[in-house]
C-alpha cells in the first residue's frame, strides 16, 4: 500500500512540474509574440496582430489542456525543444531568426503602411491556419511518438496509417501551410517573403531526420519504399 501511495505522489509531482512548465512556456511565448509585433507597430490598434494571437494561443491552450489530461507524456515530448544534433541546431536557429524577422517586419509594415492585403486574403489565410491546426492535431493523434526534436524513442514503431500512409512527413507539410499563412494574417507580404525560407529549412531537416530514422528505427527503410512521397503527394 505504501508503495502505491508513493507512486501516486511521484505521479502527482511530475504532473505538477509538467503543468508549471507548460504554463510558463505558454505565457512566455505569448509575451514574446506580443512584444515582437506590438513594439515595432508602436500601437495596440494593430488588429491583425490580435487576430493572429487569438488564432494561435486560444487553440494552443485548449490543445495543451487536452494533452495534459489525456496524454501528458506527449505534451512532455512537445515541450522538449533541445536538439542534440548539430545540423538541427542550425535549423532551429534559422527558424527562430525567421520568426523574429518576420514578426518585426510585420509590425513595421503596419506602422509605416508599406503594403496592404485585402480582408479576403486575411480571412482565407485565417481559415487555412485553423484548418492546419486541426490537421496538426490529427497528426499528433496518429503518431504519439512525435517530439520537437529528432530522436528515436524506446519501443518506437513505424506509423504508416492515416496521413502517414500518403506522405512520410505530414507534420512538416501541415506546419508549412500553418507558418506561411501567418504573415498573410498579419497583413504583410514582405513578412511572407521572409517566411518562404521555412520550406527550405524543412527540406534540410527532413534529409537529416530520414538518415537518423533509417539508421535507428526498425522498419523505416521498408516504410520509405512503401510510401514514396515526403510531403507532397505525387510530387515530392
Amino acid at each position: 500500500m505504501s508503495f502505491i501511495n508513493e507512486s501516486v505522489k511521484n505521479k502527482d509531482c511530475m504532473d505538477r512540474k509538467l503543468f508549471i512548465e507548460a504554463i510558463t512556456k505558454y505565457m512566455l511565448g505569448l509575451v514574446i509574440v506580443g512584444v515582437l509585433l506590438f513594439v515595432p507597430a508602436q500601437s495596440f490598434k494593430y488588429y491583425n496582430a490580435w487576430l493572429f494571437i487569438g488564432l494561435l494561443f486560444i487553440p494552443m491552450f485548449v490543445a495543451g489542456v487536452v494533452l495534459m489530461i489525456k496524454n501528458p507524456e506527449l505534451l512532455r515530448k512537445r515541450l522538449n525543444s533541445k536538439e542534440e544534433q548539430s545540423d538541427q541546431k542550425i535549423v532551429v536557429l534559422l527558424s527562430g531568426l525567421m520568426f523574429i524577422g518576420g514578426f518585426i517586419v510585420a509590425g513595421l509594415n503596419y506602422r509605416f503602411n508599406w503594403t496592404k492585403l485585402s480582408n479576403i486574403v486575411v480571412i482565407i489565410s485565417s481559415i487555412i491556419f485553423l484548418m492546419s491546426y486541426v490537421l496538426y492535431g490529427e497528426v499528433l493523434k496518429e503518431n504519439t511518438y512525435l517530439s520537437r526534436t529528432i530522436e528515436v524513442q524506446e519501443n518506437q514503431k513505424v506509423v504508416d496509417t492515416g496521413m502517414y500512409g500518403i506522405i512520410r512527413h505530414p507534420m512538416y507539410a501541415v506546419t508549412v501551410l500553418l507558418f506561411l499563412s501567418i504573415p498573410l494574417i498579419l497583413g504583410s507580404i514582405i513578412s511572407f517573403i521572409i517566411f518562404l525560407i521555412y520550406p527550405i529549412i524543412i527540406v534540410k531537416r527532413i534529409e537529416n531526420e530520414e538518415m537518423v530514422l533509417e539508421k535507428k528505427l526498425n522498419g523505416y527503410k521498408q516504410y520509405r519504399e512503401k510510401v514514396k512521397y515526403k510531403m507532397i503527394p505525387f510530387i515530392w
